[in-house]
């Protein structure tokens, strides 16, 4: 429980007075408890309310009640005095539940304000982890994690806040209560809790272990329903529909079957409480009828014990309740936390040093990477250099390495041996931020977001104007298109830019990559798979994004690099030759067999 309060700290004030609402409410319940012991005299024997003198100090306190009640009864008369009880008892309960209103009240924020933190730690952590992280994780599981678990946590453990801190109270004025009437009664009600507590304690572990079960199964299927609506084409288009549909089935099996173990176990906590309060009530009924008729305490009393008790039984249910739900909230607990403690391996050193500009040359000295858990390494030790102005190619077989290096120069990942340099500095010993805002990336899948053609070439350029925005979208070759859209910069382009071609979207990227402005570029060519009427207007578009840039471009289609200051040819994760377009095609090796086999193909 324990990890449970830092969440809960930045809310000691609403907690607070939540507790004070409790404090109150259970104070007007304890009055309302001794209060039925002269309603009950009265309306049943009222020649037994007189006074008397000694005992202990319910006795005493007894005494002075039924004192009253007696000069109540002579003074106004027994109906009259029934009347005066009843609005007390009006007024006791008003209060009671006016306070208990209240403390729900308070925590609605803390509960509502807790579950916004979390999931706010959650999506902040996963955008500061590595992507190192994501080639383990499923994404589904993670937006499992995001929403359901999560969702979890509220339903089981912050909901459950209510009757922690309400419930405790309210048992304690009712003991108070009691063990001033009948110590020995009491026995009986501590037994109860102590074989109560023992029963649930041991439910309640194998409840966290399970619900952690059904909350990985959960993320598996969210993992499945993702994969599934990302390849409609390829699973309509193979007739993979029952495939798909019996891999599914075999998850949702599973996890039904979880969540009907867990849901079993955990209804079980509501009928084990009654029956356990059930008996103890017939054990008190019997005990306490022999305190009665030995005449140790009066019938009234001992009825007024019971409510007291009643008053601990229901808080005790619903404390039992709580506990189920904690336990299983536990174990979506620990999912979030997996995440929310993972390591971010790529961040600012503790003496990193900013950055603000790009005046001389990138190198790669002696870089070798790979992979977490792969088998070889991605690359073995690469050197180049890319002066300022210049425009490098990375050229070869898919899986030869180029878009590692692509990948290393931001630190989307940290070489494993070498050195990678900016202006003769490690890159890993400057500001991550600063790093990046080096540099622009235009990828070979254009990414969009579902939001506005405006807000998507805006994208986190914080000094964006309409001006500016119009300006990148001529230069892109994409303004064109945007006016005669239906609300021109305004348009909604859909998810991932589903509403827009192909070009459509290369050219929003390349007005983002423009309208940003840096020094140095990444780019994963782009019009490898465009037709040629959109490759031509993407091309010149790329063609102004490279003009006084230090550009790192991966080339597919060679002849788009022919122009390149300098050619890098790389197969197995090394450089097995470099130079310009005409020397490598002079020296008729790796590069010269790679544009020729390209020309057959096209």
């Amino acid at each position: 429980m324990l990890r449970l309060l830092r969440y809960y700290a930045p809310y000691k004030r609403l907690i607070g007075l939540a507790i004070i609402s409790n404090l109150l409410m259970s104070l007007f319940m304890v009055v309302s408890i001794p209060v039925l012991q002269p309603f009950l005299q009265i309306l049943f024997n009222p020649g037994e309310i007189k006074a008397t003198t000694g005992g202990s100090g319910f006795q005493r306190f007894e005494s002075a009640l039924n004192g009253f009640f007696a000069n109540l009864i002579a003074q106004y008369g027994r109906e009259q005095a029934l009347l005066i009880v009843c609005v007390f008892l009006v007024i006791t309960f008003f209060g009671k539940n006016l306070f208990r209103y209240l403390s729900l009240y308070f925590l609605a924020p803390v509960r509502n304000g807790i579950v916004r933190d979390i999931r706010q730690k959650l999506v902040e952590k996963t955008l500061n982890l590595p992507l190192s992280y994501f080639s383990e994780e499923r994404k589904g599981d993670l937006m499992s994690r995001i929403s359901a678990d999560v969702q979890e946590i509220e339903w089981s453990i912050v909901g459950a806040t209510e009757a922690v801190a309400r419930e405790p109270i309210v048992m304690l004025g009712s003991l108070i209560f009691m063990i001033s009437v009948s110590p020995g009664l009491l026995v009986f009600v501590f037994g109860l809790m102590l074989f109560s507590g023992l029963i649930i304690a041991g439910v309640g572990r194998s409840l966290k272990r399970q619900s952690g079960e059904a909350q990985h199964r959960l993320g598996i299927i969210g993992s499945m329903v993702e994969e599934t609506l990302g390849g409609l084409r390829i699973i309509k288009g193979f007739n993979a529909e029952h495939w798909q549909a019996d891999r599914f089935q075999h998850e949702n099996d599973d996890y039904a079957r979880t969540l009907t173990r867990l849901y079993r176990r955990r209804d079980l906590a509501s009928p084990m409480s009654e029956f356990l309060g059930i008996a103890a009530v017939s054990v008190l009924l019997w005990f306490g009828a022999k305190q009665v008729f030995a005449g140790e305490i009066s019938a009234a009393t001992f009825i007024t014990f019971l409510y007291a008790f009643y008053n601990i039984i229901e808080p005790a249910k619903h404390l039992s309740g709580a506990s189920y739900n904690i336990r299983k909230g536990l174990g979506a607990l620990d999912r979030v936390e997996a995440v929310l403690h993972a390591d971010e391996t790529i961040k600012d050193s503790h003496d990193a040093h900013q950055i603000h500009s790009f005046e001389g040359k990138i190198a790669f000295n002696n870089v070798t990477f790979k992979y977490q858990n792969a088998e070889r390494e991605a690359l073995h030790e690469v050197s180049f250099e890319v002066k300022k102005g210049q425009t490098v190619a990375l050229v070869g077989a898919s899986g030869a390495g180029k878009s590692t290096i692509a990948d290393l120069l931001p630190r989307f990942y940290d070489v494993s041996q070498g050195q990678i340099l900016i202006d003769g500095s490690d890159i890993r010993q400057l500001r991550l931020r600063d790093l990046r805002n080096l540099m622009g990336i235009v990828s070979q899948e254009a990414i969009l977001f579902n939001d506005s053609v405006y807000n998507n070439i805006a994208f986190s350029t914080i000094d964006a104007t309409p001006e500016t925005v119009k300006a990148a979208a001529i230069a892109a070759n994409a303004h064109e298109f945007i006016v005669r859209m239906p609300d021109g910069y305004q348009t909604n382009i859909g998810d991932r830019g589903g509403k827009l071609s192909g070009g459509q979207r290369q050219r929003l990227t390349i007005a983002r990559a423009l309208l940003k402005n840096p020094p140095i570029l990444i780019l994963d060519e782009a019009t490898s798979a465009l037709d040629s009427e959109s490759e031509k207007l993407v091309q010149s578009a790329l063609d102004t994004l490279l003009k006084n840039r230090t550009a790192l471009v991966i080339a597919h289609r060679l002849s788009t690099v022919q122009h390149a200051h300098e050619i890098l040819v790389l197969d197995g994760g090394s450089i097995v030759e470099r130079g310009t377009h005409e020397s490598l095609m002079h020296a008729g090796g790796v590069y010269k067999r790679l544009v020729e086999l390209q020309a057959l193909q096209d």
